[in-house]
């Protein structure tokens, strides 16, 4: 089952509005967007999804698992320059914002299972994959004959 597209943006911004509610301290909310990178590799027995997300912690992100897709939304907060010396920058070039990073997974996977961890800055997601329960296959005799009484 594919998962739709206003779905998905339905979903982001339940998240960040769960964010918002559950973060009261962080003020008037984080203005923009940011793009973290994002690598997916896959092993025999799991897919695992990277996320670089310095000075992100683990209360401002969410994890939403949903129709085979795996959703990571999250807010990367600006720091403020110290509050008693008056500063003005001369280059941004890290991202802050809010973030949304939606990962499409080929495969089955035990979404009950699957983990993650917030470390030295990484996001480090891990979905177990699944047996496939459907079998190898079957292969159906095809019969030349004529039709029988019971046909």
């Amino acid at each position: 089952m594919d998962l739709d597209p206003a779905d998905l943006a339905q979903d982001v911004q339940r998240l960040l509005e769960e964010l918002a509610r559950r973060r009261p301290d962080r003020g008037h909310g984080v203005a923009g967007e940011c793009m973290p990178v994002v690598d997916v590799f896959e092993t025999d027995r799991t897919v695992e999804i990277v996320l670089d997300l310095p000075g992100v912690a683990a209360d401002a992100l969410r994890i939403l698992i949903k129709s085979g897709v795996v959703l990571i939304v999250g807010e990367k907060e600006r720091p403020a320059p110290a509050k008693d010396t008056p500063a003005s920058f001369h280059l941004v070039e890290r991202d802050f914002g809010r973030f949304a990073r939606a990962v499409r997974i080929a495969g089955a996977i035990e979404a009950g299972q699957a983990r993650a961890r917030l470390s030295q800055g990484e996001l480090h997601v891990v979905l177990p994959r699944r047996d496939e329960r459907r079998g190898p296959g079957l292969l159906v005799p095809i019969d030349t004959g004529a039709p029988t009484a019971t046909e």
